[in-house]
Formats: C-alpha cells, sequence, structure tokens
C-alpha cells in the first residue's frame, strides 16, 4: 500500500500529514528517504522522525446541529457550523447532515477517525427521528425497513424501522447516500416535516439543546473508540 495510507492505517497521523512528513523527508523505508507515492511491503522497515509527529490533544464533541445551518461549505446567505459554534480549539464535522434536518453529529479535531466512521462497509449505526405527512401505516413500515430502489439505481440495505406515534417514526441505517430517508419517504407518499438525528453508534443526543455541545469523554468516549477500532489512541 501506498506509504501515506500506511501511516493512516499505522494512528500515526491522517494522510495529508502523511504526505506532509513524507516531502519534509522525515519518513524513511528500509533506511532510504521515502518519497510522494512510495508503497510499502509488510516486511519493509518504517521509520519516523520522532520530534516530526506533532502530539496532539484530540477532543471529541456531540453537537446539536440547528434545522437551517449548514454542514459544510455555506453558500451565500447561509450560515455553517463554524458561524455559530463557539470553541477555543479548531474542530470540524465528521460526515454531514442536510440543511433541513437537525440533532447529532460528531466534531472533532481527529481526521483519523473519519473514515473509520463514514465508511458503509463497517456498519455503524445511526438513529433518526421522522415526522411525516400523512400518517405512518403498516405497510409503510414494512418497506421502509425492506429495502428500496432510490434514484433509479441504488437499492438501500434493510434497516430497523420503529412506529413512534401516528405521524413519526424512528428508523436506523447503517449506510448514509444523500437525502436517502427523504428520498425513501418520498417514494412511499410521504412527505418529510422534520428529520432529527438522535443517535450516532453509541453516542446519544439526549438533552442537548439546538446549537449546544458536550464533550465525548469517559466510558462513551471509551466505547466510541472500541467501536470504531481505536481504543486507546486519543493522544
Amino acid at each position: 500500500m501506498r506509504i501515506n495510507r500506511y501511516l493512516a492505517k499505522k494512528q500515526i497521523c491522517t494522510r495529508r500529514e502523511a504526505d506532509a512528513l513524507v516531502a519534509s523527508g522525515k519518513v524513511t523505508i528500509n533506511g532510504r528517504k521515502a518519497v510522494l507515492g512510495d508503497k510499502v511491503k509488510i516486511e519493509d522497515e518504517i521509520r519516523v522522525s520522532e520530534d516530526s509527529v506533532r502530539k496532539k490533544n484530540f477532543v471529541y464533541l456531540a453537537y446539536n446541529k440547528p434545522e437551517g445551518i449548514a454542514t459544510h461549505s455555506p453558500q451565500a446567505g447561509e450560515k455553517g457550523i463554524a458561524n455559530i459554534l463557539n470553541f477555543p480549539v479548531r474542530v470540524f464535522p465528521v460526515g454531514r447532515l442536510d440543511k433541513d434536518s437537525c440533532g447529532l453529529i460528531i466534531l472533532t479535531n481527529d481526521g483519523r477517525i473519519t473514515d473509520r466512521m463514514l465508511n458503509p462497509d463497517y456498519y455503524h449505526e445511526k438513529e433518526y427521528a421522522v415526522q411525516v405527512d400523512p400518517k405512518i401505516t403498516p405497510s409503510f413500515l414494512e418497506k421502509m425497513a425492506g429495502g428500496m430502489e432510490i434514484d433509479g439505481k441504488y437499492k438501500t440495505r434493510k434497516c430497523k424501522v420503529k412506529k413512534l406515534d401516528k405521524c413519526i417514526f424512528s428508523i436506523v441505517l447503517t449506510e448514509g447516500k444523500k437525502r436517502q430517508i427523504r428520498k425513501m419517504c418520498e417514494k412511499l407518499g410521504r412527505i418529510v416535516k422534520s428529520l432529527k438525528r438522535v443517535r450516532i453508534m453509541n453516542i446519544k443526543l439526549e438533552s442537548l439543546r439546538p446549537g449546544q455541545y458536550r464533550k465525548i469523554e469517559g466510558e462513551e468516549l471509551e466505547g466510541f473508540l472500541k467501536g470504531i477500532g481505536m481504543i486507546g489512541l486519543t493522544k
């Protein structure tokens, strides 16, 4: 595999940071300085200059994104999370929520977790509470849970769906196609009136009000990192 991917898989740094280390001559492969694009094998000896790996204090936040706020790259006249978040350390959202949706999103300065969280191959659960119109029927719940074709070509995975009220249901996905829930509901003749993400893996929104955040730490953080295969790698 490429040297940047190797260093990222070893949790030494992100791929982008690995490229910078290689370009600055801080990485060697079997005693020679690595160059961008180098590939490594299992038997190769990889060394990274100790003083070049910046010690970083990682932070993880559970944030309740308000409706109407863009997750990434706000357009003219829009506000993004960075415009309204008051936090002393620069953090970024892992994944996204539609501007018209609200609820839980994880903010961090740890780029190592991005692929481990978002890659659908890992089947991490994300739970949503959805209000629709008209009301929910048994047939609607069955079809939502069974998977369906959206965008004319993609078949959604089977998922967990539960009725909460006559017009409200919960849905647990292990994938995240753009506007997936809205498209599924639309195909079944429902208009989404509100959509809130309430859980990502073991992290729950709980009582956070829109625009509020709390630190993910202690046993909650340990469970989260264990779930993505990074237990003990918070520093």
